[in-house]
C-alpha cells in the first residue's frame, strides 16, 4: 500500500508540476489541445488560455461567451439555441427562487451598484452588414440590433476580463454541474481528436477519456508508435482500436499496427488503452499501477510551488505548504440572471452566510485564506496574488488593512479550520452541497467520481 501511495503521488506530483519538476513543468508548457480550424466571421480568432485550452476570441483578445439555459428545480435560466438573448439591460431585484432555499421575492444585495445583465456580460453586437459564416449566426435583440450567436447560441463578453485570452468571467468548471447555477461558459473550436475520444476538463488539465467516459491510458514499456502490451497485459490494458476503414492520422495522433490487420491508437507516440479494472467512467485506478499514466491533451498551469498533493477518503487534493487541503469558492445568485458572486469584487453577502452565518470574522476564521508572502511571484496567469481585506472579502484600498493571498482565476482559495492533513471535512459544505453558495476541494483526482 505505501508503494502503490508513493506510486500515485508522485504521478500527481508529475503531472500537476509540483515539487519542482523542471522537466514536467517544460513538458506541460508545450502541449496545448489541438484544434479543428473553421471559418469565423471577421473580428474573431482563437486563442489558447492556459486553463480552458484553445478559446475564440474578439479581435482584441477578449474571450466570448454562452450562456446555455439550464433547466434548476423551480424554472430555468439562460439563452435558448436559435432565440432571442435572454440578456437583457434591465436591473434585476429581487431574488427568483429557481433554487435558494429562501422564497423567491427577496431583495437582492447592494442594488445600487449591482449591474444588469448586458452590464456584466455585454452582447458581441453585429456590425449592420454582418453575414452569417459557418456555425456563426445572428440573432435580432429587443433593441433592434444583431448579436452574433455561435452553435445557435448568442454571445457575449465579460466586464470581469481585464487581459486578452484570459476568461476570467466564466469558465467550463465548477459550480456549473448539478445543482449549480447556470454559468457562462468560453466557446472554443472543436477539439482536433478521433470520434473515439472526449476531453474532460478538470481542475488537473484536459484529460483524454474514451466515448462513454473511461479513462484513457499510456505505458511507460511502450516504444514511440510500438506497442509492447500483448498475452496477459492486453486482458487487463485493452488497446483502443482504431476503425479498418476511415481512421485518419493528424496533428498528434498516428494509427499504429498493433498485428498483422490490427490497428490501435496512438496519441503523441504513445499507443493509449482502458483499464479493465476501471469500476466505470470518470474512474482512473489504473494510476495506481506503475508504469502507467492517464492522458492529458493540456495539462492545468503548475500552481504556487510551496503548495503540495494529499491523499485523502475521497481522492487527492492540493494542499497548501502544511498539507491542508485547499478549497475554491462556488457562488451563483438566485436572479434571474444568475450573475456570479464567487469574486472580491461581487457582493459577499453569500459567502458569509455559508461560511460564518452572517458573521465576517466568523467566516475568516472557518475558511481562512491561503497567505502568500509579501514578496511572492505568480507562476502564471491562473494562479495569482491579491490583497484582500479580510473583515470585508474585498480588495482594500489601503494594503495596510489587507492579507496578501494566492488565487486561483482572480479568486482568493482556502483551507478549512477542522481539517487536518489528508481530510476533505469541507467538501460539501453550503447550499446544495456546496455547488450554489459553497466550497469545493481543488481535486486532482476523486476517487470515487464516477461519470
Amino acid at each position: 500500500m505505501m508503494k502503490k501511495n508513493a506510486r500515485l503521488m508522485t504521478a500527481l506530483a508529475a503531472a500537476f508540476c509540483l515539487g519542482g519538476a523542471a522537466q514536467a513543468t517544460t513538458r506541460a508548457a508545450e502541449f496545448t489541445t489541438a484544434y479543428v480550424e473553421e471559418p469565423a466571421p471577421p473580428g474573431f480568432k482563437v486563442m489558447i488560455s492556459e486553463l480552458e485550452g484553445p478559446i475564440f476570441t474578439l479581435t482584441d483578445g477578449r474571450p466570448v461567451y454562452q450562456w446555455p439555459r439550464k433547466e434548476l428545480r423551480n424554472g430555468g435560466s439562460g439563452d435558448v439555441r436559435t432565440s432571442m438573448s435572454a440578456c437583457e439591460n434591465t436591473k434585476t431585484t429581487v431574488n427568483e427562487g429557481f433554487m435558494s432555499p429562501y422564497p423567491a421575492g427577496l431583495v437582492l444585495p447592494e442594488l445600487d451598484t449591482r449591474p444588469t445583465c448586458v452590464e456584466a456580460w455585454p452582447p458581441v453586437i453585429a456590425p449592420a452588414d454582418a453575414k452569417p459564416v459557418g456555425k456563426w449566426t445572428l440573432i435580432n435583440r429587443r433593441d433592434k440590433t444583431k448579436q452574433w450567436a455561435y452553435e445557435g447560441f448568442a454571445l457575449y463578453t465579460s466586464a470581469m476580463d481585464r487581459e486578452p485570452g484570459i476568461p476570467l468571467g466564466g469558465t467550463r468548471g465548477g459550480g456549473g454541474r448539478g445543482d449549480g447555477p447556470v454559468v457562462r461558459i468560453p466557446i472554443s473550436p472543436p477539439p482536433d481528436i478521433p470520434g473515439q475520444f472526449n476531453i474532460d476538463r478538470s481542475d488537473a488539465g484536459h484529460l483524454l477519456v474514451a466515448v462513454g467516459g473511461a479513462t484513457v491510458y499510456t505505458s511507460d514499456k511502450d516504444g514511440p508508435n510500438k506497442s509492447n502490451c500483448f498475452a496477459a497485459c492486453e486482458k487487463t490494458w485493452r488497446p483502443i482500436l482504431a476503425p479498418q476503414i476511415g481512421a485518419q492520422a493528424r496533428k498528434d495522433w498516428t494509427i499504429i499496427e498493433r498485428k498483422p490487420g490490427v490497428k490501435q491508437w496512438a496519441f503523441r507516440s504513445k499507443p493509449l488503452y482502458t483499464y479493465s479494472d476501471d469500476p466505470g467512467p470518470g474512474y482512473q485506478d489504473g494510476m495506481d499501477v506503475a508504469g502507467w499514466n492517464v492522458v492529458f491533451t493540456q495539462r492545468a498551469p503548475a500552481p504556487p510551488k510551496e503548495f503540495t498533493t494529499q491523499e485523502t477518503t475521497g481522492g487527492v487534493v492540493l494542499a497548501d505548504a502544511k498539507g491542508h487541503t485547499i478549497y475554491v469558492y462556488n457562488c451563483g445568485d438566485d436572479s434571474l440572471d444568475q450573475l456570479a458572486c464567487d469574486h472580491p469584487d461581487t457582493p459577499q453577502e453569500y459567502r458569509y452566510s455559508v461560511c460564518g452565518g452572517g458573521d465576517p470574522i466568523r467566516c475568516a476564521k472557518n475558511f481562512p485564506y491561503v497567505v502568500a508572502a509579501k514578496d511572492a511571484k505568480a507562476p502564471n496567469k491562473t494562479w495569482t496574488t491579491m490583497d484582500i481585506d479580510p473583515a470585508t472579502g474585498r480588495r482594500p484600498k489601503a494594503r495596510t488593512e489587507s492579507l496578501h493571498v494566492w488565487a486561483f482565476r482572480d479568486r482568493p482559495v482556502y483551507t478549512f479550520a477542522e481539517d487536518i492533513p489528508g481530510t476533505v471535512k469541507a467538501g460539501a459544505w453550503g447550499e446544495f452541497y456546496g455547488a450554489r453558495n459553497g466550497y469545493r476541494p481543488f481535486w486532482l483526482r476523486e476517487v470515487f467520481q464516477g461519470r
